[in-house]
């Protein structure tokens, strides 16, 4: 992760712009004088820089829950601060060059608001969870261009590099997204995708609420998928796939296709690697043959007046309620020049989400985007404006 390792923060005075990078405000931790939150706008993204103490000096990093998926942004964010506040670096692994001259212009890559406000219908589309180096998304991209192709992934090097690929090659067929698969499939139209890929998932063998493959993930592909659609897992590990064949099999319904060792037309370096060691490969497909009601999600994020006080806000520290369906926990606290923040993860209990909410007088809002527009975080939202209205 981009850092700069410093030998004593200083605060600038906000709100103001340097390098095309506006700051904007600083959120304090109300318990922990340790840690402190930059907000920052570069181009279109805004997210927190953050500052941590440790060891008689100071860590400046991007916030985890709002880093934006360019790390060019990234880099150019911390590099503007420390040249605005005059900052001493005593270490750093952050490039000073130039933007790659295939992410000038990267339209490529979406927000989770892009395909919850105009999810693209005009084309069949296919969908691969956690693309890796993108050699398989990218070659099914361009032999398809008749179909509209998305890749989830989480891990900034490997989005990078398939953004770089897809201007190289020119693709208009594919677009990016950062951001939980398991959340991100709850707002795909019904009946409209023909493949789901999830090759080779993390195993978490010891953290199993945290696999992809789910009944209710599962549940979600049966929806999305149109008749014939299929999601085709891919693993290396025979527990993933064991779990996953029990998961699958307990539908009422259900058609498999299992394969072992099969070759397929483009694969991983990873997949090349266990090749060589002679690991066997396990390929577990569901074909759906059912088609499903459309989706339809009722309600906003809208908060109404807020009434508790500051001093009632802050209590809320460690504080987590729970509703059937959804809960709230209220993660961390931190105090505004003008008012509060809550660092709160809400929604269902197996894949929450994190976010911001500030509140500012009576008005409350999330930062720096909406919740994703689910059953779940709906329900949680009104249970949350609930709370903060007294």
């Amino acid at each position: 992760m981009p850092h700069l390792h410093i030998d004593t923060f200083k605060e600038i005075s906000l709100p103001q712009t340097k390098d095309e990078v506006s700051f904007h405000f600083i959120a304090k931790n109300a318990n922990h004088d340790d840690e402190k939150l930059i907000a920052v706008k570069v181009e279109d993204d805004e997210f927190f820089l953050l500052v941590k103490e440790e060891q008689n000096k100071h860590l400046l990093k991007t916030d985890k829950l709002t880093r934006p998926a360019s790390i060019y942004n990234v880099h150019k964010a911390l590099l503007s601060y420390a040249k605005t506040a005059g900052l001493q670096i005593v270490s750093s692994n952050v490039p000073q060059t130039q933007k790659n001259i295939h992410l000038q212009e990267v339209s490529a890559l979406k927000s989770i608001n892009y395909f919850a406000s105009e999810f693209p219908t005009d084309k069949e589309v296919h969908i691969e969870v956690g693309f890796g180096s993108g050699r398989h998304l990218l070659h099914q991209a361009a032999q398809n261009p008749h179909i509209l192709f998305i890749g989830i992934e989480i891990h900034r090097p490997s989005i990078e590099q398939v953004l770089k690929q897809i201007s190289i090659q020119k693709l208009d067929n594919l677009l990016v997204l950062d951001y939980d698969a398991r959340l991100f499939m709850e707002l795909v139209p019904s009946n409209i995708v023909g493949k789901i890929y999830v090759h080779f998932p993390v195993p978490w063998d010891k953290k199993p609420h945290r696999r992809v493959i789910s009944t209710t993930f599962i549940e979600e592909a049966r929806r999305v998928l149109k008749v014939g659609g299929k999601l085709e897992l891919r693993t290396d590990s025979e527990n993933y796939y064991a779990y996953s064949y029990e998961t699958f099999i307990a539908f009422h319904k259900t058609i498999l296709h299992i394969n072992k060792n099969k070759d397929i037309a483009v694969s991983s370096k990873y997949e090349d690697r266990w090749k060589k060691m002679e690991k066997n490969i396990y390929d577990l497909t569901m074909i759906n043959e059912e088609n499903s009601e459309m989706l339809s999600l009722e309600g906003d994020f809208e908060f109404s007046d807020v009434t508790l006080s500051h001093e009632e806000l802050l209590a809320l520290h460690k504080v987590t309620k729970k509703l059937d369906g959804c809960f709230i926990h209220f993660e961390r606290v931190y105090v505004l020049e003008d008012g509060v923040m809550l660092r709160v993860s809400l929604g269902s209990f197996d894949r929450p989400e994190h976010l911001y909410v500030i509140v500012r007088g009576s008005e409350a809002s999330y930062f720096p985007s909406l919740p994703l527009k689910s059953k779940s975080n709906l329900l949680a939202h009104k249970f949350l404006d609930g709370v903060l209205h007294g």
